[in-house]
């Protein structure tokens, strides 16, 4: 089992220029608690997310950094210039020494899509081939590519990645119908799934990457995400919890309530905190509680990663570096 950082890095209340350090601050936290990864959305237009340009935001995490690896959950690859994002890419992960994690996704919101006019009848084809060249532009000396939307010819790629012949992949996944994809690419997947859920997406994983030929030694991650908060108490935990997931809520349904757009996910999604971690997909409590909530989690669930949302809401970092040190000590070392 390996842990990871999810972050939104979403509205706290605080400027933002004292946001973004506190936040920082936490990320140091983080790799000192021996956190393996870090993990940062991308959002627009929203309170859900501070770090809207996501390779700007982990260019600042390299360098208050040495060891913890990171990377975005995912770039939103309709937003980008595909000769733009491979030298950023290269970029990133020469000014960390190799530690950049590429997490890409065609995104789930049309309204941040709309408002950058990305038509949503062409998201997933301008995904795809986004993706197409980016491969393309990290493996080879120099990029040629003729597409629907992108022409390229005898570009030189000079901003090799440290990583060949490319930094990890991953993927942000609640569909059963991508599952099988991730696995015969051999990406890294993720699922914010709960229950059975979860244990099918995990089995239907592994089944996939069996059956495609991949060595067991050799097979990628396949995690959960999990909103978590560790405290001396369940007393205390809960106290910080259940305002901070109030305030990390309202931000999460911001953009789909002003505009008055439909999204079952959003609806339905719990309205506070107990109620998420009545779906599972939550703990707050004493390093006990939380160590069997996630070694029952694991072994009803056979993922080998999880990534901890340590920080939302209004937390500060305080309570983040103690939550992160509790776990990193008192939770961790029962997975071994």
């Amino acid at each position: 089992m390996q842990f990871g950082i999810f972050d939104h890095v979403d509205d706290s209340g605080l400027p933002l220029s004292d946001h973004f350090e506190a936040r920082l601050q936490m990320v140091e936290a983080y790799e000192e608690a021996g956190f393996s990864r870090y993990h940062v959305a991308e959002h627009h237009g929203t309170p859900l997310g501070h770090a809207p340009s996501p390779g700007l935001w982990l260019a600042a995490v390299s360098q208050r950094t040495s060891r913890i690896r990171f990377g975005p959950l995912v770039y939103l690859l309709p937003l980008y210039h595909p000769l733009r994002l491979v030298e950023e890419i290269g970029m990133l992960d020469a000014l960390s020494g190799g530690r950049l994690e590429f997490g890409y996704g065609r995104g789930i919101s049309p309204i941040e899509m709309g408002f950058y006019g990305v038509d949503r009848a062409e998201q997933a084809d301008r995904a795809a081939e986004v993706l197409e060249v980016v491969r393309k532009g990290l493996t080879q000396d120099r990029l040629s590519h003729q597409g629907r939307f992108f022409t390229f010819d005898d570009v030189p790629m000079m901003q090799r990645p440290v990583q060949q012949p490319h930094p990890p992949l991953w993927y942000g996944t609640n569909s059963p119908g991508s599952v099988e994809r991730c696995a015969q690419d051999r990406l890294n997947m993720v699922t914010l799934l709960a229950g059975e859920p979860m244990r099918q997406m995990v089995a239907g994983y592994k089944a996939a990457y069996a059956a495609s030929g991949g060595a067991p030694e050799d097979m990628p991650l396949v995690g959960v995400g999990r909103h978590i908060v560790v405290a001396d108490s369940d007393e205390e935990a809960l106290a910080i919890a259940r305002p901070a997931f109030a305030r990390w809520r309202a931000s999460f349904v911001h953009l789909w309530e002003q505009r008055g757009a439909d999204n079952p996910f959003v609806a339905n999604f719990p309205k506070d905190w107990d109620a998420v971690a009545a779906a599972g997909t939550a703990c707050a409590g004493s390093p006990a509680t939380v160590r069997d909530f996630l070694l029952k989690d694991a072994e009803q669930g056979g993922y080998t990663y999880c990534m901890a949302q340590l920080a939302f809401g209004d937390m500060g970092v305080e309570q983040v570096r103690r939550s992160a040190q509790i776990f990193g000590s008192e939770v961790m070392p029962a997975f071994g």
